[in-house]
């Protein structure tokens, strides 16, 4: 077991270092918008508590990866993103970790957001990241088995289907 789960690490990370198309919504940006490095500088919360609201990005600072446009909240945390991007862009392209899990891309919440071992995860509804936390470990190992098939297909073109205030914001 101990192999397995020293394992899990390595295969996440080859998976993200092989991305496929990002999940963008239709405020045109990776993330709807949203700073993905701010995420990393907020207090972690216990699992079962909903995360800290995400900081908008400004549509002034911006970067590309794998395909899509990032926001910022500044042009420090851009410089951060740009100098290792996979470590900050969200796994999955940005669509849903339990939906990966459970084999399928869907869109994920940047509202519903988790760090573990120094990812960053998104979820699609609060009822779908209640359950992908009862085991994290189980749900990472089942969307690795699944990512590598899902990877190469096309983002989701769902929306996120809870309104989100706007972002990027204007300068």
């Amino acid at each position: 077991m101990r192999v397995a789960l020293l394992s899990l690490p390595l295969i996440l990370a080859a998976a993200a270092l092989s991305a496929g198309p990002q999940y963008v919504d239709g405020s045109d940006h990776a993330v709807s918008g949203y700073d993905v490095v701010a995420y990393f500088d907020m207090a972690p919360v216990p699992k079962d508590a909903p995360p800290p609201a995400p900081v908008p990005g400004r549509a002034d600072i911006t970067a590309r990866h794998n395909g899509a446009v990032f926001a910022f909240a500044s042009a420090a945390n851009r410089d951060r993103f740009l100098a290792d991007p996979d470590r900050f862009a969200p796994q999955y392209d940005g669509h849903c970790a339990y939906g990966v899990a459970q084999g399928a891309k869907v869109p994920g919440d940047p509202r519903l957001w988790r760090i573990v071992e120094d990812r960053l995860y998104l979820n699609l509804t609060p009822r779908i990241a209640r359950s992908w936390e009862r085991d994290i470990p189980g749900n990472l190992s089942a969307a690795a088995g699944h990512w590598p098939g899902l990877d190469a297909a096309p983002a989701s073109g769902d929306p996120v289907p809870r309104n989100l205030p706007a972002a990027p914001v204007a300068p």
